[in-house]
């Protein structure tokens, strides 16, 4: 029992939050429904547990307790008081030991019972097509009946007796009532000379019950295959340095601080930063990225991901249960074991279930004696009633869907908190984006540049660039990188002074040199008339204008912007042609804010939003009646992505906003959202259709069995198809990627079908209607072009289609204008 209270592993670890003490408890002996809603209805009733949720697939509690009330041995105890037990895994290998132990049991059991079985099979034939020669006589019935009933099928009277020992009734009741009214009957018969048998009847109904429980074993583990994924990635053992000298140690040994190396091929051991050394990273495994990402010393890397090429040495700062991957396995097993809204009707009912069909039985024997039918109708009516109800079915509705889902989601970078989040995401209908660091990267970047004679671009960009980097501004720092890109070479320069709200003064040589805004300008009576129609225009477009001044000139015009993410316009048009209205909410100025929704296609903007006012605009929309999500860094939007139905947070696969949002995407890619989106939407629809099955089965295959219409033998067929049927529905959901959206992907489909892509480009020289007109014809000649939209205001054209980017560029330049970006 300490084992199973104090477990290792993030399933059973107590974690302490504002509400009480969580612990995650795997709990053996439930077999359907009823026993997982007693469990559930025991736990709730003690005094300091705060909630209680038991999930009939993972075989999980997880309880939510005060611990100055309860303490873990009292609820544990109490979990044995009512006929469950407390399973002692520590270890997810133990966990996936006992599953296959317990398949191997299973597939045994039904092998035998199958062998038994097969000459009641060619005897049921044989009566069906006159082959007399393969009737059984009635001792040899029983004495091939009796091991069915009693070895293969005693664990259906075990688990009757427990249930009832503890003042419940489950599935195994039904069973064992069921079967044995057929058995015992057959064999008072024979006693009697009656002549009537069922024995074949009983083992049948066994044998069918046992192959619908091998398949359901074999089907549940596979719901959990995407945590045991996830744990393999762990390394087993790490190169630590310690003293000068190199020792392999299990991973269970490496401390924060260490220093680790790590050679070509190997897994990383821990969460870092690189000391020495380059390499190239594979984090495919946790954030679905398929290439490979560069390091080099001050980099991060994630424990778990691969190194490819070269060796390096890295600290760990976050070992064991710390490392992102043990956060996200943690994450993963506590949705898998959580429950949706959803669930709660097929709660209530299972709850009641067993009881009401035990009625149900004995009203159908009552009816069919009472009108004559005889005591042999009777018995057998009732015994198809018993062992047709499926509760079973009705548990694992929507706990199975949840697993698979959730795994998928985790398997692609989409990490999903659990099923009450899943259910709200699928039924998202407005999502709200955050501007800086969600839509755009969050750094300020070069967008355009513009060198006036006598100044090279290169010359221009070297000279304010080794001024710039004796300011910390960020839009001084935007021009340094673009100077390190470029190859610019740095010069000497000297009397660097930063002027207020202006810019920056320095010297160069004998030259007297200012970069800033226009009020500097002015101050320095400079004529930006020349410059005065592209410097509005860039500014139109939501862009910061610097100028390079010298002599009383402009030397050169630099726009600086937090630039878009790339794919960010592609992920937005997903999300709007499924149907979902986007919002873009930020604090800059509307004009800025406009030309940024402008360029990813957002019509809706809540631009001028102090940081605090942020939680009332999507209060306002959720009155609105809208189902909103928002999407934010996870960190500085945690009270919008909180007040949101769904708070969508990006992450970057090491720094995970956990409670912060409902959903995490590790790539920090914005396509993430539509998938997350569809990923939901689909899990929800198997939800649904699983409950359909579950109490669509009930309601029909019962009332068939009280008037006669189902034989105890096809209501066993009936009840073990049930069960199965839902579980393999849910697995379906394995073969789907959310990633992939038909209605729109860029490029070619599987089938090689063109779909629609969208092209932007920033073109000089348009400044009239008539220079649209004469740029719409030239792009509509174009093969592939689908549509074409012209912007004179911020000298961009969109075009969707399939054409070429290199002709649609020279259709545009013939037609007398310059394609700049």
């Amino acid at each position: 029992m300490e084992k199973a209270i104090q477990a290792k592993t993030a399933a059973a670890a107590p974690e302490f939050n504002g509400d009480g003490v969580k612990i995650r408890l795997p709990i053996s002996g439930m077999r359907c429904a009823a026993c997982s809603a007693r469990v559930e209805r025991e736990l709730n009733r003690l005094e300091g547990v705060l909630s209680a949720d038991v999930n009939l697939a993972t075989e999980v509690a997880t309880i939510t307790y005060d611990s100055q009330t309860i303490s873990p041995e009292g609820i544990v105890d109490r979990i044995r008081a009512v006929g469950f037990d407390v399973r002692n895994e520590t270890l997810e290998e133990e966990k996936d030991s006992s599953q296959q132990k317990e398949l191997r049991i299973q597939t045994a059991l039904f092998v035998l019972a199958a062998v038994l079985t097969l000459p009641f099979g060619m005897m049921m034939l044989g009566m069906l097509f006159g082959w007399h020669r393969f009737m059984l006589g009635p001792w040899v019935q029983l004495a091939l009946a009796t091991p069915v009933q009693f070895v293969a099928g005693w664990q259906f009277y075990r688990g009757a007796y427990r249930s009832l020992k503890r003042g419940g009734a489950n599935m195994d009741v039904l069973v064992a009532l069921g079967t044995s009214t057929a058995f015992f009957y057959s064999l008072f018969s024979l006693m009697l000379g009656w002549e009537i048998y069922y024995f074949e009847s009983a083992a049948m109904l066994i044998t069918l019950i046992l192959l619908g429980r091998l398949l359901e074993t074999a089907a549940k583990g596979k719901t959990s295959a995407a945590v045991k994924k996830l744990i393999s990635l762990q390394a087993k053992t790490a190169r630590v340095i310690r003293d000068g000298s190199e020792e392999d140690l299990p991973i269970e040994e490496v401390q924060v601080g260490d220093i680790i190396l790590v050679r070509p091929g190997e897994r990383i051991p821990a969460d870092g930063i690189i000391l020495e050394g380059n390499s190239s990273v594979d984090e495919s495994m946790l954030t679905g990225e398929s290439l490979p990402v560069e390091k080099q010393p001050g980099d991060r890397v994630v424990g778990a991901s691969v190194n490819h090429q070269g060796s390096f040495t890295f600290r760990a700062e976050k070992v064991g249960s710390d490392t992102a991957l043990a956060q996200i396995i943690r994450l993963v097993e506590e949705a898998q074991g959580s429950k949706a809204p959803i669930q709660r009707l097929a709660d209530r009912v299972s709850a009641v279930f067993v009881p009401a069909v035990l009625a149900i039985a004995l009203l159908t024997f009552a009816g069919w004696y009472a009108s004559g039918g005889g005591l042999t109708a009777a018995l057998m009516h009732m015994a198809a009633v018993l062992v047709v109800a499926c509760p079973c079915a009705l548990g694992l509705a929507t706990p199975t869907a949840i697993m698979v889902g959730t795994g998928v989601g985790a398997e692609r970078g989409i990490l999903i908190k659990g099923g009450e989040h899943l259910e709200r995401a699928g039924k998202i209908d407005t999502v709200v984006l955050d501007k800086t660091g969600t839509i755009t990267r969050g750094i300020p970047s070069v967008t355009d540049l513009r060198v006036f004679p006598p100044w090279e671009k290169k010359e221009l960009l070297g000279i304010l660039a080794s001024a710039e980097k004796k300011s910390e501004h960020p839009l001084g720092q935007a021009i340094v990188r673009r100077a390190e890109e470029e190859g610019a070479p740095p010069v000497e320069i000297s009397s660097f002074q930063a002027i207020a709200g202006q810019g920056v003064r320095f010297e160069r040589g004998d030259e007297i040199w200012y970069i800033g805004n226009e009020a500097l300008a002015k101050a320095q009576g400079v004529d930006l008339l020349p410059v005065r129609e592209q410097k509005n225009r860039w500014e139109k477009e939501g862009k910061t204008v610097m100028l390079a001044m010298t002599d009383k000139k402009v030397a050169g015009m630099i726009a600086v912007a937090d630039i878009v993410k790339e794919h960010a316009a592609q992920a937005i048009s997903e999300l709007r042609k499924m149907g979902l209205d986007v919002f873009m909410l930020t604090g800059d100025q509307r004009q800025t804010a406009e030309a940024i929704a402008w360029q990813v296609g957002i019509e809706n903007v809540i631009a001028e939003v102090l940081p605090d006012n942020k939680v009332q605009e999507i209060q306002r929309l959720k009155n609105a009646g809208k189902t909103v999500a928002m999407v934010g860094d996870g960190i500085n939007d945690a009270p919008a992505l909180a007040t949101a139905d769904v708070g969508i947070a990006i992450g970057t696969g090491t720094d995970i906003a956990i409670e912060s949002g409902s959903i995490i995407l590790i790539r920090g890619d914005l396509q993430g959202i539509a998938a997350a989106i569809r990923l939901s939407r689909r899990t929800l629809q198997k939800i649904r259709q699983n409950l359909f099955w579950a109490f669509f089965y009930n309601l029909i295959c019962i009332p068939l069995a009280v008037v006669g219409v189902f034989t105890p033998v096809m209501g066993g067929a009936a009840m073990a198809f049930s069960s199965v049927s839902v579980v393999s529905n849910s697995l379906l959901l394995k073969r789907y990627n959310p990633e992939n959206n038909n209605s729109n992907p860029i490029g070619i489909n599987r089938r090689g079908i063109k779909k629609m892509k969208q092209t932007i480009l920033k073109v000089n020289g348009m400044s009239c209607n008539h220079c649209k007109n004469a740029v719409e014809k030239a792009v509509k000649s174009i093969s592939g072009v689908e549509s074409v939209q012209v912007n004179l205001d911020q000298g961009q054209v969109v075009v969707e289609g399939s054409a070429n980017y290199d002709r649609l560029v020279k259709a545009i330049e013939e037609a007398g204008y310059e394609v700049i970006s």
